[in-house]
C-alpha cells in the first residue's frame, strides 16, 4: 500500500479494511511525495563500501527541534521512519536513533544497492538530502598465462595478465624481479562489471632464467592482490678453461701442464671435447673427460687448445694460448737481474772513492802552494831595494833549488 502512495495515489479502502488507517501509514505517504528541500539543517555524507562488507548511513540534524527523520532508498521506499523499520529487509539495522541522529547499516552490501538513498527531515517547509553508496567489487579471479612455457635466449615472449569482473576497472602492472615493466591493457564491461586484460611483451636471455614476472594489481576494493609465474630459459652453455698446474707459472719445457675445462648451460652440456686449432693434438697429450694433461712439454706442443661444450641449445668454446719457455728462463731471468744488481752496486763504490781521491788531493795542492809564496817572501821584507831583497832572502840560492823542488 506504501508502494502505490508513492505514486500520488490514494491508499485503497475496501475489501473488509479498515474505514481509517494508521497514522503511521499516512506519514509514509506523505513522505514519499514531499518535494526536496535544501537540506540546510541536515547533514551526511557519501559512502563507499566492498562487496560484502557492512556500510552505515548517517542522518544527522544540525540544529534539532525534534522533528521526525526518515530514511529512503534509491527508490523511495522508506527503510527507516524514526526508530521504525516499514521495509522487510533485515539487513538493514538501527545503529542509533536520537532527535538529532539516524544512523543505519547495511550488511553484505551487493553491487544493487548502489544509488542514492534521502535523508528526510519533517520541518516546514520539509528537507531533504541524499547520501550516495558507491559499492567495489574486487577481481574475482587474477592468472598469469604464458605463451611458452619454456623459451630459448633471444626469443620474445607473450605473457597475459586477466583480472575479472571489477568495478571499477582494474591497473595491471607488471614487474621482472623488482624492475617495472609495461604492458598493453585492454577493457571488456560486462553489465555492470569490467574484465580488464594486459599484455606484456618480453625479449629473454640466460639471466632471466628462474626470475619471477610479476602481475599487481591496483584497485581500491583491494591491496596486494599478485600472482606470479617464474621464467625458464634454456641457452647454450658457458665455458671456461683454467689452469691446474702449474699455478700462475711460467710453462717451460719438461715440466706438466693441467688444463681443466668448466662449462654450463641449461639443460646441462653433455658433449665436451678438446681439440688443438689449426693442428692435430700432440700424440702424448692425454685428454681425460673435462681435463688435459702433457707430462713433459716441449717447445712443439706451443698453439691454441679449444675446450668445446654443446647442448640442445647450441655449442661454446673456450681457448688456451700454450707457448712454451726455455727450461731456463725463469732462473737466467732472475740471474741477470743479480747480475745488474752487483755491477751497479760496484759501480757505485768505484765512484764514491775516485770522488773521495779528488778531495783529498786537492786539498793536498792547496796546501803545498800556499806553502811555497811564503819562503819567498821571508827575508825581503827589510831591504832597501829590490836586489838587496833577492840577496837577503833567506836561504838564497837553496830556496830557489827547493822551489824548483816543489814544482817537480
Amino acid at each position: 500500500m506504501a508502494a502505490r502512495s508513492q505514486h500520488g495515489g490514494p491508499a485503497a479502502n475496501g475489501g473488509g479494511a479498515p474505514a481509517l488507517l494508521p497514522l503511521l501509514l499516512l506519514l509514509l505517504s506523505a513522505a514519499a511525495i514531499i518535494p526536496r528541500g535544501d537540506g540546510q539543517n541536515l547533514v551526511t555524507e557519501d559512502v563507499t563500501v566492498v562487496e560484502g562488507d557492512v556500510a552505515t548511513i548517517s542522518c544527522r540534524v544540525k540544529n534539532s527541534d525534534d522533528s521526525v527523520i526518515q530514511l529512503l532508498n534509491p527508490n523511495r521506499q522508506t527503510i527507516y521512519f524514526r526508530d521504525f523499520r516499514p521495509l522487510k529487509d533485515s539487513r538493514f539495522q538501527l545503529v542509533n536513533f536520537s532527535n538529532s541522529e539516524l544512523r543505519v547499516s547495511l550488511t553484505n552490501v551487493s553491487v544493487s544497492d548502489e544509488g542514492r538513498y534521502f535523508c528526510q527531515l519533517y520541518t516546514d517547509p520539509p528537507q531533504e538530502i541524499y547520501t550516495t553508496i558507491t559499492v567495489l567489487v574486487p577481481p574475482r579471479n587474477l592468472v598469469i598465462d604464458i605463451q611458452k612455457e619454456i623459451a630459448v635466449e633471444g626469443e620474445e615472449i607473450e605473457l597475459n595478465c586477466t583480472a575479472m569482473a571489477s568495478r571499477p576497472a582494474t591497473t595491471i602492472r607488471w614487474f621482472k624481479g623488482n624492475k617495472e615493466l609495461t604492458g598493453k591493457s585492454e577493457v571488456e564491461q560486462w553489465s555492470d562489471m569490467y574484465t580488464v586484460t594486459s599484455q606484456l611483451l618480453l625479449k629473454v636471455g640466460r639471466e632471466d632464467d628462474g626470475v619471477p614476472v610479476i602481475c599487481l594489481v591496483d584497485h581500491p576494493a583491494v591491496k596486494d592482490l599478485q600472482t606470479q609465474r617464474y621464467l625458464e630459459v634454456m641457452y647454450k652453455p658457458q665455458v671456461r678453461v683454467s689452469q691446474n698446474y702449474p699455478v700462475q707459472g711460467l710453462t717451460r719445457e719438461g715440466e706438466p701442464l693441467e688444463l681443466t675445462c668448466a662449462a654450463f648451460g641449461k639443460p646441462q652440456p653433455t658433449d665436451m671435447r678438446w681439440l688443438r686449432v689449426d693442428d692435430e693434438m700432440p700424440q702424448h697429450v692425454v685428454v681425460s673427460g673435462s681435463n688435459l694433461l702433457i707430462s713433459n712439454l716441449n717447445k712443439t706442443d706451443n698453439g691454441t687448445y679449444r675446450c668445446e661444450a654443446s647442448n640442445a641449445v647450441g655449442k661454446s668454446h673456450a681457448d688456451y694460448m700454450l707457448f712454451v719457455y726455455d727450461s731456463r728462463a725463469g732462473e737466467e731471468g732472475a740471474i741477470r737481474s743479480v747480475d745488474h744488481a752487483v755491477v751497479g752496486g760496484v759501480v757505485a763504490v768505484v765512484v764514491f772513492a775516485m770522488l773521495c781521491l779528488l778531495i783529498i788531493l786537492g786539498r793536498y795542492f792547496a796546501r803545498h802552494k800556499g806553502t811555497y809564496f811564503t819562503h819567498e817572501a821571508k827575508g825581503a821584507d827589510d831591504a832597501a831595494d829590490a836586489d838587496t831583497a833577492i840577496i837577503n832572502a833567506e836561504g838564497g840560492q837553496n830556496n830557489s833549488e827547493e822551489k824548483k823542488e816543489y814544482f817537480i
